[in-house]
């Protein structure tokens, strides 16, 4: 696990793909089979962190996973919920396929008013942890 923390703290967030609507920095489109929960849990503050709001942003199966990181980090007073959108989109299965509906979410997520007071007591208390391991 801190290996992950420590890999998103240290992430340069940069978005190269080319399509025409993923021009936003603070977008995190997620995979339920690429990455861990939590690592996109730790992204989605270094985000707010960075940029105040995040949108996280799945397709299909995944919707649950980003409706579950939502959920924790409103749970945890980290964020509040600003916008919630849903659609369909059209998608080919394979190169030549038939065309399938796939369903999307995208949820806004501001940090709370709290959100900086809780991040420095959780790195206060990493730096204890750290300190008591040496």
């Amino acid at each position: 696990m801190e290996g992950i923390t420590e890999g998103v703290n240290n992430l340069n967030i940069m978005d190269s793909s080319p399509s025409n609507n993923n021009n936003k920095k603070n977008r995190i489109q997620v995979s339920n089979t690429k990455k861990p929960l939590f690592f996109y849990v730790n992204l989605a503050k270094r985000y707010m962190q960075q940029y105040n709001e995040v949108e996280l942003s799945a397709l299909g199966m995944a919707i649950a996973t980003v409706v579950t990181i939502a959920e924790i980090l409103k749970n945890n007073g980290l964020a509040v919920e600003k916008k919630i959108m849903t659609s369909t989109i059209d998608m080919r299965e394979e190169s030549g396929g038939r065309p399938v509906q796939k369903a999307k979410i995208e949820i806004l997520l501001a940090k709370s008013e709290k959100f900086d007071e809780l991040m420095a007591a959780a790195a206060a208390e990493d730096a204890l942890e750290n300190e008591e391991q040496s």
